[in-house]
């Protein structure tokens, strides 16, 4: 019986490779239909030449170490920076322009496809596994930027339409909060809008800080925890642009600011308002991603906050800044409408319920959860779609229902996951001592 358990779980590794083998090959095929190279040629481009995401390498090669020990680490690390050195002297010499990418991160790729190899041809056994699955974890981590930047372009290529007049007409229940924060992140000049936008790029960053913390023992204990913050990441990352086709969106800064061009409404972000009117579809160019409902940023932040809340306190407080920064500056710099936000939070509370049900198993208050939470966030995508002007019109009241609706899914699950949490065994009592006669 023992025996045959590993075939179903390596068919099941067999299978998610397969597949996700054919997603990346699949839109490969879609970039280079539209002209431009796909998340395989950006990945492979990215050993030789100056890569666009050099702290994300990094932040790959740092997963990948969790399964190594203290001394492979550094032989690791110092294999990695001395390959960018090397790199950055040739280019140097040959002087090779460093403005399309990073001047680092290469070598930290190389640590990576190196550590496959060493895993393929002198590991064997658990060893084998467990490092090939720490090299998965690293390369998963940018491969999902790289089909992530695809995404975007497949976006813009195939929705000429917009629905942005419907998102800000519904946002005026919320009290238009993008034009608010616009105003205020341009009031605290550039310092604040400069840690703003540092916070917004390297969320992924962040999020393996806290996944360093969550997987710290997985060398030891040879094994991965059942999961953890890249399990959510991945997801969000795969299912969020399924709704972008569904609900194509630009932005406030591009439908009614000056980025937008000739192709905005009006050039009104962030000091006016725009008025309530019937909204309808609008076309826009073919270059800007239609990448905002749902705030997936807002997601990952949620999610990064999430799982920080059993670190340490240092943690705990970045995971809450960064929580609040990412807000603020999804806002503050046009790139979402509040009702994306409420969208994104929903979103990726019933994903992180899915995903722990997944793994502790399915009970009645996690089905419950997630089916809950899955309701609120199509009813408010309905919602934006076919009342935004029943919504625009009665803030007072459309308002707090908005906000009671995300609260309802946030309150479900801080009730579900504290069911969850294991009850502390009670202290033993005592045996009575007999009583002499």
């Amino acid at each position: 019986m023992s025996s045959a358990w590993p075939r179903p779980r390596a068919t099941l590794w067999a299978a998610a490779a397969v597949a996700t083998l054919g997603f990346l090959i699949t839109l490969e095929i879609a970039a280079r239909h539209y002209g431009q190279p796909g998340p395989i040629t950006n990945q492979a481009q990215e050993v030789l030449f100056a890569p666009k995401s050099g702290p994300l390498l990094y932040a790959g090669m740092a997963l990948m170490m969790v399964v190594l020990t203290w001394r492979q680490r550094f032989i690791a690390a110092g294999a990695a920076i001395g390959i960018d050195a090397v790199f950055l002297l040739v280019r140097w010499a040959v002087d090779a322009r460093l403005t399309a990418g990073h001047p680092f991160g290469n070598g930290a790729l190389w640590v990576i496809l190196g550590c496959a190899v060493i895993a393929v041809t002198r590991r064997t056994g658990q060893e084998r596994v467990l490092l090939l699955k720490g090299v998965g974890l690293g390369l998963l981590l940018v491969a999902g930027r790289k089909t992530g930047d695809t995404w975007l372009l497949i976006t813009s290529k195939t929705r000429p339409a917009v629905l942005d007049q419907y998102l800000a007409t519904a946002d005026q229940a919320l009290g238009n909060p993008s034009w608010l924060a616009g105003r205020i992140v341009m009031a605290t000049g550039p310092i604040g809008a400069h840690v703003l936008d540092y916070v917004y790029i390297q969320l992924a960053v962040a999020a393996v800080v806290v996944t360093l913390y969550q997987l710290r023992n997985v060398a030891a204990e040879h094994r991965f925890p059942g999961h953890h913050l890249v399990r959510t990441f991945l997801v969000i990352g795969l299912l969020g642009p399924g709704i972008y086709m569904i609900f194509p969106v630009v932005g406030p800064i591009f439908a009614y600011g000056a980025d937008g061009g000739h192709w905005a409404v009006a050039d009104v972000w962030p000091d006016t308002a725009p008025p309530i009117s019937t909204p309808h579809e609008m076309p826009f160019d073919g270059i800007t991603p239609r990448n905002c409902m749902p705030s997936l940023h807002t997601a990952w932040a949620t999610a990064i906050f999430i799982h920080s809340r059993k670190a340490p306190r240092i943690l705990r407080f970045a995971g809450s800044f960064w929580l609040i920064a990412t807000l603020g500056a999804t806002l503050g710099f046009g790139y979402h409408y509040g009702v994306d936000l409420l969208a994104g939070v929903v979103f990726a509370l019933t994903i992180e319920a899915a995903l722990r049900c997944l793994d502790r198993g399915w009970d009645r208050a996690g089905i419950q959860l997630v089916i809950h939470g899955a309701t609120v966030f199509v009813a408010l995508l309905v919602s934006y779609r076919f009342l935004s002007v029943e919504m625009g019109g009665h803030p007072w009241v459309s308002g707090p229902v908005l906000l009671l609706a995300m609260t309802s899914v946030v309150h479900g699950y801080v009730r579900t996951t504290k069911l969850w949490e294991p009850k502390p065994a009670p202290a033993p009592q005592p045996e009575p001592q007999p009583q002499p006669a």
